[in-house]
């Protein structure tokens, strides 16, 4: 009770008062690490190593702890340290929990394969799914040491399909799969093929500067000082890390401008979302903290004000420093229609399990002044279930942000009645999920909006959170597995959504997190990157790129684009960073602990010959970055007519795209239209002297578009 004591006192005024922000964080930080949390702190292996000094501790329960003591090793980084003890109590055990250590075992040695191969001597290639070239390792011994484990677990249980799926990643990483892998225990080379034919995209973040070392995270993307290039913001989930600050240099690479920036004192973060909530013209950022802690994850947000490029935290001044609940999800949006920016953030509450730990989400209501009122109970947007995915957009086109917030169990969509409240009609419209045979609900995580299909009503996209690597066996061999699938939930234009995710090739085995989407080929129709894994350190499995085929379905194509990377996949980001004219994408890559530190990717668009817009939105009458218009373009084609739909503001709740529409326009002619549906426009603005290929502004209420001069570069 005492280090929940001390937990709750971060969010204390009197004390936070009297300290920087810096200060502030490096306290949180360093308590998180010295005090009793089970995740990150140092309390559950003092308390193993005590225990562990009794001289007349029986074998049995000796074995028990220096295997728990090994997992906190392993966590904190000493590999070498878990190893040695786990080869120690095997020897103590003499057969006795054989099996469970040997898998402890085996996971070590795969983790000490990664460090000395993927960390030390990284590559491009490294961790790239199915591993092959340079991603196979030229330190051998770890990954041998790991196989034998795996082959060992097998050979006492034939079903054991963890240790099954393993091996194979195991064989990969020697460069000896499929030939070493028994032919029983083989998973099918073309259970991992691509589902049709796609250029394969290259990490580049290496060359460019952008391969940042860090836990699991946060990515925006935006130009942040306003010299018309893309910048790069990354958070971690490391309370002692700080944020990054990369700055587009417009010749091909990043440079760390973390210092000048002001954001070197802002530790931790999950997640981070980027708006312009005073309306001066360049992106502010939220830094959202304390997911997965449980009440150890008591941390404030941050509102960090900025300047051309340099940020101040303001999230006191603001009003938005309490309440300090876990959370690493919100979005900005403009709820109530007065041109201000609000910010609705969803907490983990445990409510529906203990009603001792309420955390309701919050809905901040930007007063115009530079603060924040909360607005949560007038707005009926509590939602007091454990919230790991929030998202805005106007399902049901009638003007106004609705909210839908997806939850570790059922999901709640709430419907703006456009007098500042909202209306729960989740189980109405079909989107709250499950309930399953154990009578519990679906888990849910990353979701957005978006008009995946081109017929201007937002559908929803709302990822399952249950899977494991026994269920990606299964699925590679061609056997039932009991993962919890996505939902792709299509708007059936009346208020209500069908789940179509079978019909459309994406109801699988995947266990997403940080995702997002895009279109990578141009050809008009949004695609899906998926991050995934969870916190254990065995889940291990690839990264997932759907590309959509004219909204009639998605397509597997992630072998043959090169991006099913291994490593545990958070913040996504597609963007056009090379101003080519195509999306990259920008991938924070990381797990939850210290030995889960990896650097993140930056995957090259390879160009696909198809045409492009550019299009940036500026509210005047409306917020000033648009969050909530609507974008209609219609084409002239070699095929007939036909119509592109987008949603400004409409993005992932783990992963931030620039506000700026990158559109594709595929094998166009000509833009016969470009129609742009204000939030606080009553009639739609229309053009038809519209470029392809070129970078324009929008302003509401000017008659012309502004045609933008960029110049392109080369990674």
């Amino acid at each position: 009770m005492l280090a929940l004591a001390l937990i709750f006192t971060w969010s204390a005024l009197p004390q936070a008062q009297a300290e920087t922000p810096t200060e502030e964080f490096l306290r949180i930080g360093k308590e998180l690490y010295a005090n009793e949390n089970p995740f990150i702190g140092a309390g559950p292996r003092r308390n193993l190593e005590q225990a562990l000094a009794d001289p007349v501790l029986p074998v049995e329960k000796r074995v028990e702890l220096q295997v728990q003591l090994s997992q906190e090793y392993l966590k904190g980084a000493e590999v070498e340290r878990a190893i040695e003890l786990l080869e120690t109590t095997l020897e103590l055990a003499q057969g006795s929990a054989g099996g469970e250590l040997q898998r402890h075992l085996g996971l070590a040695y795969l983790r000490q394969a990664e460090q000395e191969n993927c960390v030390k001597r990284h590559n491009a290639e490294c961790c790239i799914f199915p591993l092959q070239g340079g991603a196979v390792h030229q330190e051998r011994a770890p990954a041998q040491k790991a196989r034998e484990q795996y082959l060992a677990l097998l050979a006492a249980n034939p079903e054991d399909r963890e240790a099954l799926w393993l091996l194979n990643i195991t064989a990969m990483a020697l460069g000896e799969y499929p030939a070493s892998v028994p032919e029983r225990w083989r998973l099918p080379e073309k259970s991992f093929a691509s589902e049709t034919e796609f250029p394969r995209f290259h990490d580049v973040a290496s060359k460019v500067g952008l391969d940042v070392m860090n836990m699991a995270g946060g990515v925006a993307v935006e130009d942040f000082d306003g010299d018309g290039w893309l910048d790069v913001l990354f958070s971690t989930c490391d309370p002692l890390g700080p944020l990054r600050f990369l700055h587009n240099g417009g010749d091909g690479t990043f440079s760390d401008r973390s210092q000048a920036a002001g954001i070197t004192g802002q530790l931790g973060g999950l997640n981070l979302v980027a708006g312009d909530y005073d309306n001066d013209g360049d992106f502010d950022v939220v830094v959202l903290r304390g997911a997965w802690l449980f009440d150890y994850g008591c941390i404030r947000k941050s509102l960090l004000r900025n300047d051309g490029g340099v940020f101040t935290d303001v999230t006191r001044a603001a009003g938005m420093s309490e309440p300090a609940f876990p959370t690493q999800t919100g979005t900005f949006g403009d709820f109530d229609g007065d041109g201000w920016l609000d910010f609705y953030v969803g907490h983990e509450s445990r409510a529906e399990f203990s009603k001792a730990v309420q955390y309701p989400s919050q809905l901040y209501r930007n007063k115009g002044d530079g603060a924040f009122e909360n607005a949560t109970q007038r707005a009926g947007v509590a939602n007091d279930r454990y919230a790991k995915g929030v998202a805005a957009g106007d399902y049901d086109n009638d003007g106004d942000l609705d909210l839908f917030v997806s939850n570790i169990g059922l999901n709640r969509l709430y419907r703006n009645k456009g007098d500042g409240t909202f209306r729960d009609v989740g189980a109405k419209a079909g989107v709250t999920g499950v309930i399953g045979a154990d009578g519990k609900a679906e888990r849910h995580f990353a979701s957005w909006f978006f008009d995946y299909d081109n017929d201007g009503w937002l559908d929803l996209w709302n990822a399952g959170f249950g899977a494991t690597l026994t269920d990606l066996a299964n699925a590679a061999l061609g056997q039932p597995d009991k993962a919890v699938r996505p939902m792709l939930l299509h708007n059936q234009r009346d208020g209500t959504f069908v789940d179509r995710a079978a019909e459309m090739g994406v109801s699988r085995a995947f266990l997403p997190m940080g995702s997002n989407f895009g279109d990578l080929d141009n050809d008009g129709w949004l695609d899906i990157y998926l991050g995934t894994g969870e916190p254990a350190l065995q889940v291990l499995m690839p990264n997932v790129l759907l590309v959509n085929r004219r909204g009639e379905r998605f397509l597997d194509v992630t072998s043959a684009a090169g991006m099913g990377h291994l490593q545990k996949g958070h913040g996504v980001a597609f963007a056009d960073l090379d101003q080519d004219g195509d999306q990259d994408v920008v991938h924070q890559l990381g797990g939850f602990f210290l030995v889960d530190r990896f650097q993140s990717a930056l995957f090259e668009n390879p160009g696909f010959g198809n045409h492009w817009l550019s299009l940036e939105l500026v509210g005047t009458k409306s917020n000033r970055m648009a969050v909530g218009a609507r974008v209609r373009v219609v084409l002239e084609t070699p095929t007939g007519s036909r119509e592109i739909h987008r949603a400004a503001g409409s993005v992932s709740s783990f992963g931030g795209s620039p506000h700026r529409l990158e559109i594709g326009l595929a094998d166009a002619t000509k833009v016969q239209r470009l129609e742009i549906r204000w939030p606080r426009t009553s009639e739609p603005q229309v053009f038809t002297d519209v470029a392809l290929d070129s970078f324009v502004r929008a302003t509401e209420g000017r008659a012309e578009l502004e045609r933008l001069e960029r110049k392109s570069v080369r990674f």
